[in-house]
């Protein structure tokens, strides 16, 4: 058995794990990094992020080439295959494999291909490698192994209809209908997804409203695009069992109802991939989800081992993970570039799109803080009325007195990118961080950005007619 000796091991190649492996590199430490799939690149590769959007862009494609009356020219509305719409995304992940395995080798990281299992605090024991089992010894450890759907045992999700959000990319077919379970991030992404592709779609929420952590204006906003689109929203229900047979799914609800579908997809919760690392010879107990409690710089209760990206909770997306991997790897080499990622922007790839960052209104008016809204809706845009995609809108959340920013919020085409002008803003210090900012500022013209403008000048308007 061969033993090979590290700086760091990080096991996991997802953002978190890639994010820690190349700072630490480059800090000119000796890292290997442990996949247990054949390929680099993590969940978030192979069946998260990039497939997901990858779809949802493919699908947003069909809308509008359905919905665009100067596409008529060209021929009638089309239908297509959630298989066929499958194979772009494929592309897309080949690409990000690709890339990625350059960013490896290009690094001199060690890449070891197998299941990674800790034998003692610092010695990783790698299974079903090309050369058999091989050992690992390091100075420290990162676990950046992600999570996975959690998946309840009185569910049978071996049945030929019952998919969850990992196994649902391979489905070879296109249900007419579809019940998705859970109206989280997740849920509510792929709802879009499937409606988009005229599958009629039960959402069922647990909640008494989709992504409760939303400010309340774009929440109610997601749920009417969504309505419209022929989704069946359902709050405040849970399941009592999920039955499958050979001509569909029946869910049965604790509150008496019955729902029949051609297929059913489980998107409620996920579970840290912490049950096959032997994690007790390290030292560690995860909690009931999987998870594993790391302090301000991701070190976890035994001191060299660190914990980044979805196997820590919190707030599970790809963008933090990555940033959390560079920091855990930044504090381990005692570089001063250090941060603690506590301000991560929300980005929700539903059609359309949402992203927001800072407080929501709901959480000022309980924290009593004295604040104006100022709002652009998409529809008054010039760039958006050339796009075609007027729906949607941004909103600033500023102080009142000081007219500081304390929120954005927006919904609609690109979203996810333009709230990232507005965080920058918020970012500086002092008397830079204000609303004022995008009065005085010039925008290109016509551009979505202008939104910010046009929105600063109404929120002041408010203020000066009190």
């Amino acid at each position: 058995m061969a033993v090979y000796d590290y700086d760091v091991v990080v096991i996991g190649s997802g953002p978190a794990g890639e994010g820690a492996a190349m700072n630490a590199v480059k800090h000119g430490k000796r890292v290997a990094v442990v996949e247990e799939q054949d390929t680099v690149g993590g969940n978030c590769t192979h069946k998260g992020t990039i497939p997901s959007k990858a779809l949802r862009h493919s699908v947003k494609q069909i809308i509008e080439f359905n919905t665009n009356p100067m596409f008529r020219d060209i021929g009638e509305p089309r239908w297509f295959s959630f298989p066929k719409v499958l194979k772009r995304a494929e592309k897309v992940m080949s690409n990000q494999v690709m890339l990625r395995t350059n960013f490896y080798a290009r690094n001199r990281v060690d890449v070891y291909f197998g299941n990674a299992k800790f034998q003692d605090p610092k010695t990783i024991v790698v299974s079903g490698t090309s050369n058999g089992e091989e050992v690992l010894r390091a100075e420290n450890i990162v676990v950046a192994t992600g999570s996975r759907p959690y998946c309840p045992a009185d569910i049978d999700f071996s049945h030929p209809r019952i998919y969850n959000s990992d196994t649902i990319l391979k489905l070879n077919h296109t249900p007419r209908t579809l019940i998705i379970y859970g109206a989280g991030v997740i849920g509510s992404e792929y709802c879009s997804i499937f409606s988009g592709l005229g599958v009629k779609v039960d959402l069922i929420d647990t909640q008494s409203r989709l992504l409760s952590f939303l400010d309340g204006e774009i929440s109610d906003a997601l749920s009417y695009h969504l309505r419209n689109t022929a989704v069946k929203i359902r709050h405040n229900e849970e399941y009592e069992s999920v039955v499958g047979d050979d001509h569909g799914v029946v869910l049965n609800l604790k509150s008496g109802k019955r729902i029949r579908a051609d297929a059913f997809l489980w998107c409620n919760g996920r579970t840290g991939n912490t049950d096959n690392l032997n994690i007790e010879a390290s030292g560690l107990t995860p909690n009931g989800r999987g998870q594993l409690a790391v302090d301000q710089t991701y070190k976890t209760e035994v001191d060299h081992i660190y914990a980044v990206g979805d196997v820590i909770g919190w707030p599970s997306l790809a963008s933090a993970a990555l940033d959390q991997g560079r920091s855990a790897a930044a504090d381990l080499v005692k570089s001063p570039t250090f941060r603690y990622i506590n301000e991560v922007p929300t980005g929700i790839y539903t059609i359309p799109e949402i992203s927001s960052i800072g407080k929501t209104e709901e959480e000022l008016t309980r924290e009593c803080v004295p604040y104006e809204v100022g709002q652009a809706f998409f529809k008054d845009t010039a760039r958006a009325q050339i796009s075609g995609q007027p729906v949607g809108m941004l909103k600033l959340l500023f102080h009142r007195e000081t007219l500081q920013i304390l929120g954005i919020h927006c919904f609609g085409d690109q979203a996810s990118e333009i709230v990232h002008i507005g965080q920058a803003i918020m970012r500086q210090e002092g008397s830079a961080n204000t609303i004022e900012y995008f009065v005085n500022t010039t925008f290109n013209y016509p551009t979505m950005a202008e939104a910010y403008r046009v929105a600063a000048i109404a929120g002041l308007n408010r203020i000066s007619n009190l």
